[in-house]
């Protein structure tokens, strides 16, 4: 028991992320800085200059800002400094929590010689290659078996790396879907607003909704250069009434707490923790297979339909819409499955005893 305790003490954890990821994996975050502080672990947070870190509550943790000086040309004083910082905290352990900053980790195990970690959250191409420094990384961390898989496809060599460790959330006590008195529905959508196409068979579904009489409201969340596109077709179709477009919101467990039904409308190359926390505050999941869809199992925690055909989609919310004991119970079992596959204390248990072994 005393050696466990000196081993514990003694681990340092310094975690690299990207603005994207402190935005999209907040919740994640938080809940592992929280961890790590329970367990005593001190943490050094590496982020951008202009990453929020207001809606993740960071606790003890040293906050050191990359780069400095945002200028061209200033990458080596901008890498000494970091490096600088960083011996000061003095860490046992370094782990990179997405691809972005997969580069400026290696770097960084080398200059310090440390083991590290790299968690990657989505599927990835041959090309460019996936940097991982083979001398000083550890293991390399999947949120995803269809990641786990796609990995060790692309590059065998690191197979035995790679490590699956399931984000984790905490599932509401009771389900939130059709939980009210009120016959209006609550569609909740979140998608990169990057391109008109994506959404147009949606709204083309939401519009003939509309005209059979559905009482419904639809809040699609997101951001992206569509966004003045989507107004139009909105417009053009009768939609604005029903149907608003909200910028991307933290904290977001609130905003999709209000909803009855969460609607993913196009396949994720990427694991998606607002799928994650829709399903944990109990919401009905209508979505598409494809790319990183662990967390869709047809008719056990969610309902499927085809995203390039309006009358799978149409059938698929209908069912959900006309059977709300069907939606509540989709709802209920895919937080039955997030109890035991997704919890927190495991999440958290695992990468404990990860960063352990790597850390030896």
């Amino acid at each position: 028991m005393a050696s466990e305790h000196v081993k514990k003490k003694s681990l340092r954890v310094a975690l690299i992320a990207s603005e994207r990821t402190v935005c999209e994996y907040s919740m994640f975050m938080e809940r592992l800085l929280v961890g790590l502080a329970d367990e005593s672990v001190p943490v050094a947070l590496v982020c951008p200059p202009d990453c929020r870190l207001d809606a993740v509550f960071t606790g003890t943790a040293e906050i050191i800002r990359h780069p400095v000086f945002d200028l061209p040309f200033m990458g080596r004083l901008n890498l000494r400094l970091l490096v600088e910082r960083l011996g000061k905290f003095n860490p046992t352990v370094l782990h990179c929590l997405c691809e972005r900053q997969a580069l400026l980790t290696a770097q960084l195990a080398h200059r310090l010689d440390l083991p590290y970690m790299l968690t990657v959250n989505s599927l990835q191409k041959r090309r460019p290659p996936l940097p991982v420094a083979s001398s000083h990384c550890r293991r390399v961390i999947v949120p995803a078996k269809s990641i786990a898989d796609n990995l060790t496809g692309l590059y065998p060599r690191f197979a035995d790396l790679i490590q699956q460790i399931n984000v984790g959330t905490f599932v509401a006590d009771a389900g939130g879907c059709f939980s009210g008195a009120s016959a209006v529905a609550t569609m909740v959508v979140a998608h990169p607003l990057d391109e008109a196409d994506a959404l147009e068979n949606l709204f083309g579904v939401a519009r003939h909704l509309l005209i059979d009489g559905y009482e419904f409201m639809m809040v699609v969340v997101g951001g992206g250069r569509a966004d003045r596109q989507l107004w139009k077709l909105l417009a053009a179709l009768g939609l604005l009434p029903v149907v608003t477009l909200v910028p991307s919101l933290l904290p977001w467990r609130p905003v999709l707490a209000s909803g009855d039904i969460f609607i993913r409308p196009r396949p994720s190359r990427t694991f998606d923790p607002l799928l994650l926390e829709a399903m944990s505050v109990g919401t009905a999941v209508a979505g598409c297979r494809g790319g990183v869809d662990d967390l869709i199992i047809e008719n056990q925690t969610a309902v499927v339909f085809d995203p390039d055909d309006e009358q799978s989609i149409m059938r698929t919310l209908k069912q959900l819409l006309d059977r709300r004991e069907l939606a509540s119970q989709i709802a209920r079992s895919a937080q039955d499955y997030l109890r035991q596959n997704h919890s927190v204390s495991r999440m958290i248990s695992d990468l404990f005893q990860t960063y352990q072994e790597v850390q030896e």
